[in-house]
């Protein structure tokens, strides 16, 4: 086992190495990620370079790069809520932010003082008399808490932009990976709950190995968010197109809900926005002539459906219009449904099913 994780140390070591290298020599790359993943990197990097170090020997099996290495450790919690927070709510970058690592600075320069600089003579003495299990227990429990929080602030963040989605758009946008990965870190956040209570109350249950195997599960997991982002950064930037001018609060009347309804009927039927596969409330409520909030009031008000069930149930309706025509002789149902304006054969099939009672395939079967 311990081979193994040595073996996982040094792969990721490596990869953060690469994915440095990506953003140090590509502009394009750069300027395509979020500026906290970067950090992320960075801080993934110091806490793998002590640990790499200490495995090889470069400069002596020297326990202090362990402790170097733990650095890295109140630096993951912050950058993961700054990333989540900049990346699902649009909100521009402030020097402000920089204060959500003050907790790490400070933790560093304690871990500093204690664990590094003093003579090996010293920290051997602290071991006998106790007070380094004592300082560690402090400062670990002082770590797991600052970066349980900022899980917790991340996960709301999350959860608040998922809800927004179908308030706001039209199409489905991939969220499970994030979604996962918050979940596994979470995980790995409850393991080291467990690891540190079994430590506190020396309980004979895990084992030290099973600290590595948490840290190396985190490492793992911000090196796939960080390949991830790279590979599919259009979630990380669908909060910015989601973001609209503020308006006044809507003073419509009851008449003036009703003639917007009926302008907004003939809108769908005639112009048939809804055939924009990657639709917006807010593009949509420009072509009204009205404001966000406006269409939010008309929709929940007058229509009774968010903005996501309203255009695709135009969608549904375009699609079975569809199958009547020529066009249904030569193409599949989610080529039909395309032409319909989805482009996700999954929102597509749920999006019928939730409308029709069945799905495309039982509907065309027992109507024809």
């Amino acid at each position: 086992m311990q081979i193994l994780l040595n073996q996982l140390v040094y792969f990721a070591f490596f990869q953060t190495i690469f994915l440095l290298g990506i953003f140090c020599f590509s502009s394009k790359k750069r300027k395509r990620v979020n500026r906290y993943l970067i950090i992320l990197i960075i801080a993934l990097g110091i806490g793998l370079t002590g640990r790499v170090f200490y495995l090889s020997e470069i400069f002596t099996a020297n326990y202090r790069w362990v402790t170097f290495s733990e650095f890295a450790t109140l630096l993951f919690g912050a950058t993961i809520y700054l990333l989540t927070k900049s990346s699902f709510t649009a909100e521009k970058y402030k020097n402000a932010d920089l204060l959500h690592y003050l907790p790490a600075v400070i933790y560093n320069i304690f871990v500093t003082l204690y664990f590094i600089i003093p003579s090996d003579q010293v920290l051997e003495e602290r071991v006998a008399s106790g007070f380094t299990q004592n300082a560690t227990i402090y400062f670990l429990g002082i770590g797991l808490l600052i970066n349980t929080t900022y899980w917790v602030l991340s996960v709301k963040i999350f959860l608040n932009f998922t809800k927004k989605l179908n308030e706001e758009i039209s199409y489905h946008v991939k969220t499970k990976f994030f979604t996962y990965f918050l979940f596994a870190i979470g995980l790995c956040i409850l393991c080291w709950i467990l690891l540190y209570l079994n430590w506190v109350f020396d309980y004979a249950v895990l084992k030290k190995v099973d600290w590595q195997i948490i840290w190396i599960g985190i490492a793992l997991l911000m090196l796939g968010l960080a390949f991830y982002i790279i590979k599919e950064p259009k979630l990380f930037h669908i909060a910015e197109r989601l973001q609209s001018a503020k308006y006044a609060n809507s003073k419509l009347n009851h008449q003036q809900l009703e003639a917007l309804k009926l302008k907004l009927e003939d809108l769908m039927e005639r112009k048939k926005p809804f055939l924009n596969r990657k639709l917006l409330k807010s593009e949509l409520a420009e072509m009204m002539g009205i404001s966000n909030p406006e269409m939010a009031r008309l929709l929940n008000e007058r229509i009774g459906m968010n903005f996501f069930e309203y255009v695709n149930y135009y969608r549904i309706k375009e699609f079975i219009a569809l199958t009547e025509t020529d066009k249904a002789k030569h193409m599949t149902f989610f080529g039909l449904a395309q032409e319909a304006g989805f482009n996700s054969k999954t929102t597509f099939n749920k999006s019928f099913k939730a409308l029709m009672g069945s799905t495309p395939k039982e509907y065309f079967a027992t109507t024809k």
